[in-house]
């Protein structure tokens, strides 16, 4: 089993950052490909961003790429997610995943294991 808790979600400005994290315990963390899906209300919930174990491959959506950044550190069991020039269209929960893979995947049924979600609003 993996445990993930989010932190770091609020309320915003468009145009502003936040920055997610995801802390994990349980299983060996480095063994897991990570991700980032969101939900806005009435969507179906959707691939953010992922990250090879080793942190060296990383994904985007079409809709974040060049704003939001995911990185990994290894020691400290954690998964981030920088999101910087915020839309009002970002507005959504944020679950970090973990998927016993290589690759990155943007299906979220391909993912192991979730988190509890962090709610992101950015207002207009």
């Amino acid at each position: 089993q993996v445990q993930l808790v989010e932190s770091g979600g609020g309320l915003v400005q468009a145009g502003g950052s936040l920055r997610l994290s995801c802390a994990a315990s349980g299983r060996t963390f480095s063994n897991y490909v990570m991700g980032w899906f969101r939900q806005a209300p009435g969507k179906d919930r959707e691939f953010v961003a992922g990250i090879t174990r080793g942190g060296s491959g990383k994904r985007y959506a079409d809709s974040v790429k060049d704003r939001f950044t995911i990185s990994r550190d290894n020691v400290k069991n954690t998964v981030y997610l920088q999101m910087d020039s915020l839309k009002a269209e970002d507005t959504a929960v944020y679950y970090c995943a973990a998927a016993d893979t290589i690759t990155v995947l943007t299906s979220g049924q391909r993912y192991d294991y979730w988190g509890q979600g962090t709610q992101v609003t950015v207002s207009s």
